[in-house]
């Protein structure tokens, strides 16, 4: 089959300056399959910083794996963090599979603002076993992803969900050993747990330690600590968070306005409000009654101003003194 311009591996006669860009952005599932040749391109010489690096290329540096799935003694569900996800698809290898990738089948992608999530309801997750025996496992379930939406487009929630799984053994196998029944009854018999080894489930026990030492970990790595003054530090740290109270919300000053009362009135409201202000002002004392011009020597006679509003519904003229022994008139 010939390549096409519209190929995106098409290369052309007249040199690499007529070939196709790369896009922008690709699709979720294609990083899948990215991270299926990376896991192909794993030798037996592959250390903890090839693992690092593979992390670092396929997770975000706050993602989460997890596996939810049932064994004989009931439900599990395991969630590690970034910092142990290497080792987990270490631990994967290290219990004899010698090839690990997954497929895709009818997924629903969505996006969102900030993320694509792909959602697969048929994926699998297929090993190839080279030890103790040649066997291929098929483990199905469903696989949600949660992709950042950049052009690096890192995976940030990994949840697999499994539901069964089946160990393949090739028919030459048993043709070899059908007179052998020792050998056929080690063929029988799983060499998985709902598709995972021993060593990987052990791992993920050991998670449920791990996963919460991370913050130990991490200020022993940061400041040099010992372990016991790590635990005292993280320990009174939670212990100030639980015992501080809560922030109380900044309330804004509320502006008191001052009301105007209705100008409006009859003949027989004002009449009433001139004989109740004539009686309050017998009650006043002394110093109330002081004009300003009494207490300030060379200021004129100023008027007797009340609060009430006069017939015509304004308030009269006072005077006040401003800071800098000037005065001035207000309404």
């Amino acid at each position: 089959m010939s390549s096409t311009p519209h190929d995106p591996f098409y290369s052309s006669p007249f040199g690499p300056f007529y070939r196709r860009h790369t896009p922008y952005m690709v699709q979720p599932e294609y990083r899948i399959y990215e991270m299926n040749k990376r896991l192909q391109s794993r030798t037996e010489d592959s250390d903890n910083l090839w693992w690092d690096a593979f992390a670092t290329e396929f997770f975000e540096d706050d993602a989460t794996l997890t596996l939810s799935f049932c064994l004989e003694d009931g439900p599990k569900r395991y969630t590690i963090g970034r910092t142990l996800i290497p080792r987990y698809f270490s631990t994967v290898f290290e219990g004899g599979v010698t090839d690990l990738y997954y497929i895709l089948k009818h997924s629903k992608e969505s996006y969102h603002n900030s993320s694509i999530t792909v959602d697969c309801d048929q994926c699998a997750m297929v090993t190839q076993h080279g030890k103790p025996m040649f066997t291929k496992v098929c483990t199905e379930g469903r696989l949600i992803l949660e992709f950042t939406f950049d052009d690096l487009m890192r995976i940030k929630t990994w949840h697999f969900t499994i539901r069964q799984y089946r160990e393949l053994v090739p028919r030459s196998i048993l043709a070899m050993h059908a007179q052998d029944p020792q050998v056929l009854d080690q063929l029988s018999k799983n060499i998985t747990r709902m598709g995972l080894t021993n060593f990987t489930l052990n791992y993920l026990r050991l998670c449920v330690i791990l996963e919460p030492m991370q913050e130990l970990m991490s200020r022993h790595k940061t400041y040099n600590l010992s372990p016991r003054d790590c635990l005292k530090t993280c320990l009174f740290q939670k212990w100030q968070r639980m015992v501080a109270p809560p922030a109380e919300p900044t309330r804004q000053p509320t502006t008191k306005r001052r009301k105007r009362k209705n100008s409006t009135s009859s003949t027989s409201n004002s009449s009433a409000g001139t004989n109740a202000n004539s009686a309050g002002s017998k009650k006043k004392t002394p110093a109330a009654n002081l004009s300003l011009s009494s207490q300030v020597p060379g200021l004129g006679a100023t008027p007797n101003c009340s609060l009430n509003p006069g017939r015509d519904g304004d308030l009269c003229h006072s005077t006040a003194v401003t800071p800098s022994g000037q005065f001035k008139e207000k309404h």
